[in-house]
């Protein structure tokens, strides 16, 4: 039976139990009333009342179990569930079901999490481990080489040989700006979220590919270091796909809040993502995580040769909680 007609029962079981004891108790009740007619009626009220608070105890115990289960859940120590419920009782079984389920997914979403970001960290390290073995340390190594031999050679050509040399540290010194900005955007902490948007969508627009519009509200609330650094990186992303997967003409990237949220809209009109592409591909799974953990909502709206659109709302409200 399901929980409604449980309590039902319990409350049943009372009434009758009453309109046994009026129809067969020798009871009579005067008017005025006795002190001890009126003390059997107050006997008779806390028995019934008792019985009523021991069936429904049994009858709401798979709440109260649940209660305890709920109160004692801690996220370091995963594992533990809801059980001991009893299979007489349909809500109760249900109930625990759908909490171990939520207790399940909830577990599975945080391993899952937790490998993601594990991975986006070490692909991270590797990027730029990389980067720096490939262009700036072939490039020092080369500075090197011209530097010795510079000053064992003619001394007449030295001059030119120290240009060389300067403009090969000039360009690595370029590549260590870019890598710490890719790592870490300046224009965001020296100019704003705005502004920084700006030279992102400049950088993009300089690159062979599609032309980068903006549509970028100058006046924003108040928002938290988290939040702008979020918004970024979703652009930043964002336009990443557009110029390598996307073939795009353009690329539109939009900005605009009221006094509820803050929206983030980056559109291309390029030939969209595959039906079959998996949903939690690492950069879909990079954003999404991202937009969780500021409490945002992603969405990305993308059909095979119609363009794709990456939505972000962060409700104003919570930012500020």
């Amino acid at each position: 039976m399901s929980l409604l007609w449980w309590v039902f029962l319990a409350n049943g079981i009372v009434l009758l139990v009453a309109l046994l004891l009026l129809t067969f108790s020798p009871i009579e009740i005067d008017a005025p009333i006795q002190i001890e007619q009126f003390a059997l009626l107050l006997a008779g009220f806390v028995v019934l009342v008792c019985l009523d608070l021991v069936l429904l105890r049994r009858v709401l115990a798979p709440l109260f179990r649940l209660t305890e289960v709920m109160s004692s859940v801690d996220p370091d120590r995963p594992g533990r569930r809801l059980s001991g419920v009893d299979p007489r009782s349909a809500e109760g079984q249900a109930m625990a079901r759908a909490f171990n389920a939520m207790l399940d997914r909830l577990e599975s979403a945080r391993h899952q999490a937790a490998r993601t970001a594990l991975a986006a960290q070490e692909a991270e390290r590797l990027r730029v481990a990389r980067e720096l073995h490939d262009e700036i340390g072939q490039t020092l190594t080369a500075v090197t080489i011209q530097a010795e031999r510079a000053a064992d050679g003619d001394p007449a050509l030295a001059p030119d040989a120290l240009r060389a040399i300067a403009d090969a540290v000039r360009e690595s010194l370029d590549e260590v700006r870019r890598i710490a900005r890719e790592l870490r955007p300046e224009a965001l902490d020296d100019l704003g979220l705005v502004n920084a948007l700006i030279a992102l969508s400049t950088r993009v627009d300089a690159q062979t590919g599609p032309r980068v519009k903006r549509e970028l509200q100058g006046t924003l609330p108040p928002l938290p270091a988290e939040v702008e650094l979020v918004l970024y990186r979703i652009a930043q992303e964002s336009l990443t796909n557009a110029l390598r997967h996307s073939d795009a003409g353009s690329v539109t990237v939009s900005l605009e809040a009221d006094a509820d949220s803050v929206t983030l809209r980056v559109a291309d009109d390029g030939t969209g993502m595959p039906e079959q592409l998996p949903a939690a591909t690492a950069g879909i799974a990079g954003m999404r995580e991202r937009a969780l953990l500021v409490g945002g909502r992603l969405t990305i709206d993308s059909r095979p040769g119609q363009g794709t659109e990456v939505r972000l709302t962060i409700p104003v409200e919570q930012e500020h909680e």
